[in-house]
């Protein structure tokens, strides 16, 4: 089998279908067709099932992808180390919203003052979103919250955090100085959207204790979080350097949380079977050394 083979089966993988790899690859739908055939005859195994018109991958299928798209990768890999020997290339980064908000930056320009010939490209989303990027190797690494539930990513914990319950002045906890774990339930949450890394962990936490929370309100903007729970609507708990200076300025109030640790670890991740370049390995080297990271570790 040909390194074009492995190519069109990740396209038609990642695309759903045979029309949309066609499309992609700026092939025929029959040469596509017939590659998919190919690779199946050559392994004696079905990759995809056909039903009513559209293709269904099979077990077999998915473990074959996770073979192919890291050979595809390598070798793409090894073509662009080939023509950048002096630092010159691409490094694709990951990051979850709290890292990619107060740390990321400051890394990333310490990274290109030592090597201003790389490019950094830098993608900040939610956890979920950002371990699929991993396994389909559309970054490099990533700098993300939560603990990654692939077996096929390596977690590296890099930093200390932790969680913080937050409520506004008026609210009735404010005159507390502490909340009994099981009384979380009898309040109305205002919660980060499901898949990010904060909410999966304290979801985690709570339920090893069966305590479910009440989510009235769901956002993916902290701000509007915050800005909720000054206004009396709710209680949140979310990383607290995303509030710590909300909190400085009496803006929202912190609040002990008894029974439970909302102590948490910050993780660079990365697939199991990547190929980390030189520079990537000297990035991750810098997460673990960095005075940045210094600052904030809690």
């Amino acid at each position: 089998m040909t390194l074009r083979h492995m190519k069109i089966f990740v396209s038609v993988y990642q695309n759903n279908g045979i029309t949309r790899a066609s499309e992609e690859l700026h092939l025929a739908q029959p040469s596509v067709s017939l590659a998919i055939r190919e690779l199946e005859d050559y392994y004696g195994i079905r990759l995809f099932d056909r039903i009513s018109r559209r293709l269904y991958v099979t077990e077999q299928g998915r473990m074959f992808y996770d073979y192919a798209l890291h050979i595809v990768s390598l070798f793409d890999e090894m073509e662009m180390g080939i023509r950048n020997w002096e630092h010159m290339g691409t490094l694709r980064i990951g990051s979850s919203i709290t890292i990619g908000n107060f740390l990321l930056p400051g890394l990333v320009k310490k990274f290109t003052t030592t090597h201003p010939k790389m490019n950094v490209n830098v993608s900040v989303r939610n956890s979920s979103y950002i371990e699929d990027c991993i396994l389909n190797n559309r970054i490099d690494f990533a700098l993300i919250e939560g603990i990654p539930e692939s077996p096929l990513i390596v977690r590296d914990p890099f930093m200390n955090d932790r969680l913080c319950l937050i409520c506004g002045k008026a609210h009735p906890l404010a005159s507390r100085d502490a909340v009994p774990l099981t009384e979380l339930e009898q309040h109305n949450f205002i919660l980060r959207e499901p898949g990010s890394g904060g909410r999966e962990i304290l979801e985690s936490l709570l339920t090893g204790f069966q305590i479910h929370l009440n989510a009235a309100w769901e956002s993916v903007s902290t701000q509007a979080i915050v800005k909720a729970v000054a206004e009396g609507l709710g209680i949140s708990i979310l990383p607290y350097l995303l509030v710590a200076d909300d909190i400085r300025n009496g803006v929202i109030l912190e609040k002990r949380v008894e029974g439970i640790s909302l102590s948490r670890k910050f993780s660079i991740i990365y697939h199991k079977h990547k190929y980390l370049t030189p520079s990537a390995r000297e990035f991750i080297r810098l997460c673990h050394t960095d005075e940045i990271i210094q600052e904030f570790d809690l």
